[in-house]
C-alpha cells in the first residue's frame, strides 16, 4: 500500500478565551481528534461552516500553528522533520486572492517570491513566464498589478505562486468563495487540469458541497471541530448518515426538479434551516411520539 500525501492524525487544537482584563477563562477546542489522509493524486474535501474548525486545520498542516495534539505527515514525514523543506513540499492557496496578492508588487514579483525563497538559479523571467502559462495566464501579465487584474485572474496568478517551487501538496482554503459563479467553474477547471498534468494532491476546504460535487473523490464533513462523516463523495452526497451533513446539503442551490428531489427534507424551524441540534431535538420529539403511538 502507498504511503499517503498527507495523514492527519488525531489532531486537537485549542485556544483561550479571555476576559477583558486578559485572563483566560476558558478554551474554545477548534479542532477535536480529527484524522483522515489523502492518497498521492486524489482531492480530499473537507466540508463545513465558518468556526467548524476548517482553516485551523489549514493553518497547521502549513505550518502556521502549531497542533496541541496529534500528527501531520506529508508523504510519510512528520511535520517537525520537514522543516524549512516543509513550504516546498505544501502550498497554499487562499480564499480572497485580492488580499494574498501585495498591492505594491507586480504580478511577477508576487510569483518570483518563493522562487529567490529558495534560492532558485535558472531563468528567472523565463521560469515566471512558464507558471502564468501553466495558469493560462499570458506572459505579460508579469508587468501588471493586481488592481489591473479581475477577481479570477488574481486567483490564477496565486496559483502560479503556489506551483513555482513544485509542491506536492496544494491546500486549497475556500479558493473560489470570493468569485463569480461561472469564474468558480473555470477556476476548478484550471485545477483538475494542473492535478492531472503535474501529479498534485489537493486538500480542498470549502462550505459549498456543489463544489465537492464535481471536484472532490471523497469528502469529510466537519462540525464543531469534529469530522461527523466521511466517504466518497458520491455515497455521502446519495446516503448521508449525520444530521449536519444532511443539513448542508439541504442548503445546496438547485436549478432542477431532480436535484430537488434528490436534496435530504429537513424541516423549518421559524422560517429558518435549523441547527444541527435542533434536529436532534426533533428527531428526538419524533421518536417519543413513535413510541407513544405503539
Amino acid at each position: 500500500m502507498s504511503t499517503p500525501m498527507l495523514e492527519i492524525r488525531n489532531l486537537a487544537k485549542s485556544f483561550p478565551i479571555r476576559n477583558a482584563f486578559g485572563r483566560q477563562i476558558g478554551e474554545v477546542r477548534a479542532v477535536d481528534d480529527v484524522s483522515f489522509s489523502i492518497e498521492k493524486g486524489r482531492v480530499y474535501g473537507l466540508a463545513g461552516e465558518s468556526g467548524s474548525g476548517k482553516s485551523t486545520i489549514a493553518r497547521m498542516i502549513m505550518g502556521l500553528e502549531k497542533p496541541d495534539a496529534g500528527e501531520i505527515l506529508i508523504d510519510g514525514v512528520g511535520l517537525a522533520k520537514t522543516g524549512r523543506h516543509h513550504s516546498r513540499h505544501v502550498q497554499m492557496v487562499f480564499q480572497n486572492p485580492g488580499s494574498s496578492l501585495n498591492p505594491r508588487r507586480t504580478v511577477g514579483q508576487s510569483v518570483a517570491v518563493p522562487l529567490d525563497a529558495h534560492g532558485f538559479a535558472g531563468n528567472r523571467r523565463q521560469r515566471i513566464s512558464e507558471l502564468l502559462e501553466m495558469v493560462q495566464l499570458p506572459a505579460n501579465f508579469a508587468e501588471r498589478y493586481p488592481h489591473e487584474l479581475s477577481g479570477g485572474q488574481k486567483q490564477r496568478v496565486a496559483i502560479a505562486r503556489a506551483l513555482a517551487v513544485e509542491p506536492k501538496l496544494l491546500v486549497l482554503d475556500e479558493p473560489t468563495s470570493a468569485l463569480d459563479v461561472s469564474v468558480q467553474a473555470r477556476v476548478i477547471d484550471l485545477l483538475t487540469d494542473l492535478a492531472r498534468r503535474m501529479d498534485l494532491t489537493y486538500l480542498f476546504i470549502s462550505h459549498d458541497l456543489s463544489l465537492m460535487r464535481n471536484f472532490a473523490g471523497t469528502v469529510g464533513v466537519l462540525y464543531r471541530g469534529q469530522i461527523v462523516e466521511t466517504g466518497a463523495v458520491s455515497f455521502v452526497f446519495e446516503h448521508p448518515s449525520h444530521d449536519y451533513t444532511r443539513l448542508l446539503l439541504a442548503s445546496v442551490p438547485v436549478i432542477s426538479k431532480e436535484e430537488e428531489a434528490m436534496r435530504p427534507k429537513i424541516p423549518l424551524i421559524d422560517g429558518e434551516i435549523p441547527t444541527a441540534e435542533k434536529l436532534l431535538a426533533l428527531r428526538e420529539v419524533d421518536q417519543q411520539a413513535s413510541h407513544q403511538r405503539g
